[in-house]
Parts: C-alpha cells; structure tokens; sequence
C-alpha cells in the first residue's frame, strides 16, 4: 500500500532507528518484523540530513494527495447516488460520472441510444475503423465497469452491449423519473449477473464433456403440463404392425399409376379411331354431293363461258374501232388542210 509505505518511511527516517522504533499503529506484526530484519541487513549507502528532509517533505506530499483523493471519492459518491442512482448501482460512481461529464449532462446522456453510451469515449478507435473498414470497438468508458471486469475476455463484447442497454435505461429513468430511489438500477444489474452465469456456464459445457458442448433439447410433448410432468392425457402406445405397411403403400401407388396409365392409352386410341371414322363419312359426303350435283354444274359452267365470250367480243370491237379511227384519220389529212384535221379527226371519233 502506497499511503502505508509512505507512513512507514517518514516515521522511520534512517534504517539505524527501525530496530527502536515501535510501528504497530501503521503495519502488523508480521510485516513489522520483516521490515526490522530487513533493515538490519541492508547493506545501502548512509543517507544525508538534506536527503531525509527531502524524502519526508515528499511523503507528507504523497499522504495530502491520498487524502484528498478520498474526499473527492465521498464527494463524488454522495452526488452521483443523489443525482444518478441506478446509475451508480449498474456501473459505479466513477464510470458514471465519467459517462455524465463525456455526455455534458444528464439529460443530454438520456437522448443517447444504448449503442452511443456502448462506444461512449472511442471516438476515435471507432472514426479510425471506419475509415480503414475494419471492425468497430465494443466498449468505451463502460469497459471499466466491474460487469465487464468479471467477464471473461470472449464474453466482454455481449455483456458490454448488454449493460449499455440497461444503463441507457437507468439514465433516463434518473434524468426524466420521479423516483429517487436504486431499485431498477440493482434489478438490472441482477439480470446482467444472471446472465453472465448463463453464459459463463454454457461456455463451460463446449469445452467440457465428450457431447463437445451441445445443449440437450428436450422433444416437445403436448401432453405434459408446463408446470409439473404429470400427463394430461395417456400415453400412446406403439404399434409394431405398422412398419410393415411401407411395402403395402408402395405396391399400391404403382398399381393405381399403372391402371392411370392405361386408362390414358386407351382415351387416346379411342380418340384417334373416331377422328378417323370422322375424315371417312365427311370424304364419303363429299363425294355423293358431286355425283348428284352435276346436272346443275353443267349450267353453272355454261354461263360463265358465254361470259367470257362477251368480254372477248367487246374488246375486239374496241380494238377495231379504233384502227377504223386512225386509218380514215390518215386519209382525210391528207387531202384536207391543217386547220380543219382536228374537226375532221374528233367528226370521225364520233361516227
């Protein structure tokens, strides 16, 4: 102990007066007595007044400083137990007071999600993270919350999340609740505990045993109660003569595909034969209407050929018509004067 050590060196002075001195009220006597027996066999250099001077000036430093580093610590825990109880119960008065100081105040730390208090003071791990895409850190000042402490070095990333979740919580229900009491805070930190055992245990079972650690699952059975393990109705009984019913089933699946089956080819043949039936008597028809309509093809086949004949004889005559037209055309111009050969022309065009 520093405060002891300190105590002890500035009562003591030279080691020539620690076999006179009486060092009861600062160590206990087995400590004592080694520290007489050692000081009679040193073997260091003598130590000057000035030095002494100067070696009691700093212990009288060094026990200033402890004392008042345990004023502040009763300081700081009454108001963090008046002003963040559950706070203090989930992760103790100094990691709280650092979240509060890290967040500005309370309030400001009850607008935080669970995840910001996670990683509340590594800012820096976690920008540094993203920028080379590696993995983000776990925990921030929550680390050293005894939580954590307790867990083993796998188990730290969970229980952090975990804790951080449920001092989220207690933050909010210190800065915005009535209640001034710690009662949600040490019922959180009892399920955390819980459920560090949990986990704790369920790590142990993988790496013991010859099961390599996994968990026996116990069959569902809508029978039994959820409570006690009486039954709510009687068990079913097995029965040996079913397992010969696989066979049956098989055997019988392929005997109703095979009559399927058949069944199948004989719709189809049945078809094929009445379209075939179906072609002959429309063939068969076809025939009986040529055989009886002949005597009035024969007109039909007359008329459209006196058609034909028309349509020859009208165009003959235009053809002649018009060589008449030319020809007399010819003749008259030739024995009539240029001024009169379009009347005579278009005269002849209309006889």
């Amino acid at each position: 102990d520093n405060i002891l050590y300190a105590k002890t060196v500035k009562l003591m002075g030279d080691r020539a007066n620690a076999a006179k001195l009486d060092l009861s009220e600062i160590l206990p006597e087995e400590v004592e007595a080694e520290l007489k027996e050692a000081a009679m066999i040193s073997m260091g250099t003598e130590v000057n007044e000035l030095d002494l001077m100067n070696i009691r000036e700093l212990c009288d430093q060094v026990l200033s400083l402890a004392e008042y580093r345990a004023q502040l610590y009763d300081y700081l825990k009454s108001r963090m137990n008046a002003i963040a109880p559950n706070l203090t119960a989930l992760v103790g008065e100094l990691v709280g007071a650092r979240l509060i100081a890290h967040g500005g105040s309370l309030l400001n730390l009850a607008k935080q999600p669970g995840s910001t208090i996670q990683i509340l003071g590594a800012e820096k791990a976690l920008f540094r993270a993203l920028k080379t895409k590696h993995a983000t850190p776990k925990y921030g000042l929550i680390y050293h919350a005894s939580l954590i402490g307790q867990a083993a070095p796998k188990m730290k990333g969970k229980i952090s999340r975990s804790l951080a979740a449920k001092t989220a919580l207690a933050i909010r229900c210190d800065a915005l609740g009535d209640n001034q009491d710690n009662s949600m805070g040490l019922e959180n930190r009892a399920k955390l505990e819980a459920r560090l055992r949990n986990l704790e245990g369920r790590e142990l079972g993988r790496s013991a045993g010859s099961a390599k650690g996994k968990p026996k699952i116990e069959v569902y059975d809508k029978d039994r109660k959820r409570g006690a393990g009486a039954l709510v109705t009687p068990a079913k009984t097995y029965n040996p003569a079913a397992d010969s019913t696989l066979g049956q089933a098989l055997s019988d699946t392929a005997k109703e595909e095979e009559t399927v089956t058949k069944k199948s080819s004989e719709a189809a043949e049945k078809e094929k034969k009445e379209k075939k039936k179906d072609k002959k008597k429309k063939s068969e028809e076809a025939s009986d209407m040529a055989v009886d309509g002949n005597g009035s093809a024969e007109p039909e086949g007359e008329e459209s050929g006196k058609k034909e004949k028309k349509k020859k004889k009208k165009k003959e005559e235009n053809g002649s018509f018009g060589a008449y037209s030319a020809l007399g055309f010819k003749r008259f111009s030739s024995f009539c004067d240029l001024d009169y050969t379009y009347e005579i022309s278009s005269g002849l065009c209309r006889i």
